[in-house]
């Protein structure tokens, strides 16, 4: 005991220990290395198995390079053990002729860190964000797809369960992980952690006896003025691998979505710059005389047709605002061309531009010259990005009001927070969603929901605008519920020009085509 007391007094340790030549603990004192892992019962047990795989092959050269008398250099470790609990160590090592082949360790120890759980994917980014706001943050997202683990979930349960605890453990302080399909996970790590998380997965493997197949794609999240466009970006990519499955190369899927968003924000920031996109007019017509009471402007680009992801996009990157100032100079800049009459545009404004006055006071700038093309304009607020402060959206859309704007909620019932909109947001006009117009014909509860929004909203001295009438039953089904105008293919598609003469028209007491008033 006096010489192993001597080989301990030359480190200053929290736990000291002596293994035997096959790394058999034979003696320990000091403080627990893990929680639940009482020093007296660490006797008997083996140092590896307390020692995280990616360290144990550095552990065994230290041990088989120890000259005897003479103490080994520090080697930085990790403990972890099956409860999601890792601690750094840094460890010396010391044969002692008289004690030989044993061998006297001394481990320092770092805090000890519990690995969180798997987290759901939206909390996973948000965690990257919250992470990232930290100065001294070097991250990078992992993106790790594990070909084989789905299979092993059912036949070898305790397999998967080791993958997905070194998936978990490679997270960094304050990081995360989150499972984004049976084979697919999402790490926010260190950016410089030297640990071999492929090989290691490819170990539990071979130790479970299982051919997994480990490809990793790392992307450095870098503490700079990019890194929430980057943020934005995975946030799209973990979507788009949630909603269609991944891409069809697995090992680049994550990174190759990354990339591809980015490139395609900085396409879409050159596009609004240069305004390369048209618009197309889809009349809205009266229900009662079918005569055309404006045009929606609706954007296209090139061959892609339908915006929807582009703008979805545009949304998420914190683009959106700049695209949707750059439709409303393009419509009025339609409206000043000679011929246009007394033609009238609606055009769309995500929530996420009424996030501030900037749009407000933009559009108003537009049109200061002529005051009097406000009321050629009508502004349609979508659902597609939510209204974080409806009442401060509601104070920048008086504005437009108060100046001769009219504003819209469009596509009602689309989402969660319509109704939210119709209580906060002092407008003129409610647009009904298609969904609940399409297939009107044979659903006797759209035509109830209908009739009730449309009394609320004569309660509120509201205009209503039934989308996606594509029969005339469907027309006529809905001017019975008392909607006041209509818009869809039956009155005619988005064109390129706005035309006043409908396809089909109904014998009126006014000119079929007349553009008429908002009123």
């Amino acid at each position: 005991m006096q010489d192993r007391l001597l080989g301990f007094a030359l480190a200053s340790a929290d736990l000291l220990i002596e293994i035997d030549p096959q790394g058999m603990i034979s003696l320990a004192l000091g403080a627990p290395p893990l929680p639940g892992r009482d020093t007296a019962r660490l006797h008997g047990a083996t140092l590896g198995d307390l020692i995280d795989p990616n360290d144990r092959a550095a552990l065994e050269d230290l041990l088989s390079g120890l000259a005897t008398g003479i103490r080994s250099k520090p080697l930085g470790l990790t403990l972890r053990d099956d409860e999601a609990h890792r601690r750094p160590v840094t460890m010396t090592a010391l044969r002692l002729p008289d004690l030989a082949p044993n061998i006297s360790c001394a481990l320092q120890f770092g805090p000890v860190r519990t690995v969180e759980p798997l987290m759901e994917p939206d909390a996973f980014v948000d965690r990257a964000r919250l992470a990232l706001a930290t100065e001294s943050a070097n991250l990078a997202v992992a993106f790790v797809d594990v070909g084989g683990l789905e299979a092993a979930t059912q036949t070898a349960p305790k397999a998967a369960a080791r993958v997905e605890s070194a998936i978990r453990s490679a997270a960094a302080e304050g990081g995360g992980s989150t499972r984004l399909a049976p084979e697919r996970f999402a790490v926010i790590r260190d950016a410089d952690d030297p640990r071999d998380l492929s090989a290691e997965i490819g170990r539990i493997g071979r130790d479970e006896g299982l051919n997994l197949v480990v490809s990793i794609a790392q992307k450095s999240l870098e503490a700079s003025g990019g890194s929430l466009n980057v943020l934005r970006a995975l946030r799209l990519a973990v979507e788009g691998c949630l909603k269609d499955g991944g891409l069809e190369n697995p090992g680049m899927a994550f990174s190759t979505a990354l990339d591809r968003t980015l490139k395609d924000a900085d396409r879409f920031q050159t596009m609004v710059q240069d305004k390369a996109f048209e618009l197309h007019y889809q009349p809205i017509v009266d229900l009662e005389t079918r005569a055309v009471r404006h045009f929606e402007a609706l954007a296209r680009f090139g061959r892609n047709g339908e915006p929807g992801a582009v703008i979805h996009m545009a949304e998420e990157m914190g683009l959106v605002e700049g695209f949707d100032l750059a439709v409303a100079q393009k419509a009025l800049g339609r409206l000043r061309q000679s011929g246009a009459g007394l033609m009238k545009f609606a055009i769309n404004v995500s929530g996420a531009s009424l996030a501030s006055d900037a749009y407000v006071q933009a559009v108003l700038r537009m049109t200061e010259n002529d005051p009097a093309e406000r009321k050629r304009l009508v502004v349609e607020v979508t659902e597609t990005a939510a209204l974080a402060d409806i009442a401060a959206a509601n104070r920048r859309l008086g504005a437009l009001r108060q100046a001769g704007i009219r504003v819209c909620i469009d596509d009602f019932g689309s989402g969660s927070a319509s109704f939210d909109y119709l209580r906060g947001l002092s407008v003129d006009t409610v647009k009904i969603d298609g969904r609940f117009v399409r297939g009107i014909e044979r659903d006797e509860r759209s035509r109830t929901l209908i009739a009730h929004l449309v009394e609320l909203c004569g309660a509120m001295q509201l205009t209503t605008i039934a989308e996606m009438i594509e029969t005339e039953e469907a027309a006529e089904i809905v001017k019975g519920l008392g909607v006041d105008q209509g818009q869809g293919w039956l009155f005619g598609r988005a064109e390129p020009e706005p035309i006043t003469t409908l396809p089909t028209a109904k014998p009126a007491a006014r000119r079929v085509g007349a553009v008429e008033g908002w009123g």
